[in-house]
């Protein structure tokens, strides 16, 4: 994911304690699984593809998947 140039990049990591909702646990058992990555890069990861589509909707994009059949499906996250 491209950095923000407006953003200054933190230096330390940080913890956070926080209470995850039956579908997102579920959503990251099946990624650990699927990925081999640790729950904490998933989380990881996850955060920051978020903090990416979320910019680029501020910035007036639309986000399509293309099926397997070729018809592309626009995506809302709300």
């Amino acid at each position: 994911m491209p950095e923000s140039a407006s953003r200054p990049q933190r230096s330390t990591n940080e913890r956070y304690s926080v209470t995850l909702v039956p579908p997102a646990v579920e959503a990251i058992a099946e990624l650990t699984e699927s990925t081999g990555l640790s729950k904490a890069d998933v989380i990881n990861r996850a955060v920051q593809i978020y903090a990416y589509l979320d910019a680029q909707k501020r910035d007036g994009a639309d986000l399509l998947l293309r099926q397997p059949d070729g018809t592309p499906e626009k995506v809302h996250i709300l």
